[in-house]
């Protein structure tokens, strides 16, 4: 165990969001420091964000929640579309009590995170987005998972395990809905009103959401620097560490991180 993890403690609390207990966890108690909300993509959880969240804490509160439905919230399947997950996510952050906040988001969590500063853009102060789901290569569950296995030769032998475990705990039925939602909404009116500054980070060899779609989001998004993970795949935060949060440590501090 490292000295970073020593000096860190993960916290779970519960809150009540729109009428049902929400259980969240937070890493640093100190509220001077500003706050970072992790948000998972479709089949994961928060354990996805394993090897970047005590990297992160050195410097910011780390909050990490499972959205409806996936994780630890799997009972809440019912409460949760992709179309309400923006004033969710929102609903969560005024009962906390942030009221301003860097986001992390992958895939599905990469979208949320999007339309979270569109359509609340005081919210939001800078972006991480791991391969974003705006424009998913997928149209059905087994367009999703079929890749992401695929992908997984370039990843840690302890993910494979954790993506079946979290695929099983959401559920077919959930996947297929949120799936479902993927492929019919579209961001791409609200794109170019995006202007907090975002690093786009995308494994070279992710085959869920492509680099393609990397490339033409960072001509896009006025304010973005796109970062290429060598030896990476879709989940390329699990894949390359180390150097994802050296990354995005230096891009929280204003840093040029990519291109």
């Amino acid at each position: 165990m490292n000295a970073t993890r020593q000096k860190s403690k993960i916290i779970t609390r519960s809150v009540e969001v729109e009428g049902y207990p929400i259980h969240y966890r937070v890493i640093g108690e100190d509220m001077t420091q500003e706050a970072i909300i992790l948000v998972h993509g479709l089949s994961g959880s928060t354990l996805w964000w394993t090897h970047n969240i005590f990297a992160l804490a050195q410097n910011y509160r780390v909050y990490l929640i499972d959205l409806p439905g996936f994780g630890t919230m799997r009972r809440l399947t019912r409460q949760f579309t992709l179309a309400n997950a923006t004033t969710w996510v929102l609903a969560w952050m005024k009962a906390v009590g942030i009221e301003r906040a860097h986001l992390v988001g992958h895939s599905m969590g990469g979208y949320i995170c999007m339309h979270l500063a569109a359509t609340y853009p005081e919210r939001v102060m800078r972006m991480i987005l791991v391969s974003p789901a705006v424009q998913p290569q997928f149209h059905s569950i087994l367009g999703y998972m079929r890749p992401l296995l695929l992908s997984t030769r370039y990843v840690r032998p302890t993910f494979l395990p954790l993506l079946l475990f979290d695929a099983l705990r959401a559920g077919p039925r959930l996947l297929l809905r949120v799936t479902h939602d993927l492929i019919l909404l579209d961001l791409n009116e609200e794109l170019s009103t995006i202007c907090q500054p975002t690093l786009l980070v995308w494994g070279e060899h992710d085959i869920v959401v492509p680099l393609t779609t990397g490339i033409q989001l960072r001509q896009t998004l006025p304010n973005a620097q796109l970062l290429i993970l060598q030896k990476a795949g879709h989940v390329s935060m699990f894949d390359r560490p180390l150097v994802f949060n050296q990354a995005a440590l230096a891009f929280l501090q204003g840093d040029l991180v990519g291109s």
